[in-house]
């Protein structure tokens, strides 16, 4: 039997075991066979695909296992309050212009201006939340207007 497939197998082996652990070494350890199996595929001799399995192995643990732990550990990124409200779509209740308006945001009624000094938004346009500037959204029309 060929050294790359055995590099292959070895990681299709590893892969399997690391759906079931969730480890996140056992994948990269996979991964590196993969590198190994390509090595072999293309003609390198045996102790070349070792060495670049190893490499492939070390670079995976020392680099990306403790970037995908960092992530684990600190979870996704979750806005709530008002940061949340940024960038959601809202529609004009009141016309809006720089100094006021009026949006129907999220269930809620909202004072409401436009980041664009010359714009006029019209009652029914669909607005997106820009920014949140105390109580009041900053908006930007979602389409563009007549």
């Amino acid at each position: 039997m060929d050294a790359w497939l055995v590099w292959l197998i070895l990681a299709v082996v590893l892969g399997v075991v690391e759906i079931f652990t969730l480890t996140f070494v056992l994948g990269l350890l996979g991964a590196a066979a993969l590198v190994a199996a390509l090595l072999g595929a293309v003609g390198l001799p045996v102790a070349v695909q070792v060495i670049g399995f190893v490499g492939a192995s070390a670079a995976g643990i020392y680099l990306v296992r403790p970037i995908m732990r960092r992530q684990l550990i600190r979870g996704p990124v979750v806005r709530s309050g008002v940061e949340g409200l940024v960038g959601r779509s809202a529609v004009v209740l009141q016309p809006v212009d720089r100094d006021k308006g009026l949006i129907k945001l999220s269930g809620e009624e909202w004072s409401a201006r436009s980041i664009d000094e010359d714009l006029v938004i019209p009652v029914g346009a669909h607005v997106d939340v820009m920014e949140i500037d105390g109580a009041t959204a900053v908006v930007y029309p979602r389409e563009a207007l007549p």
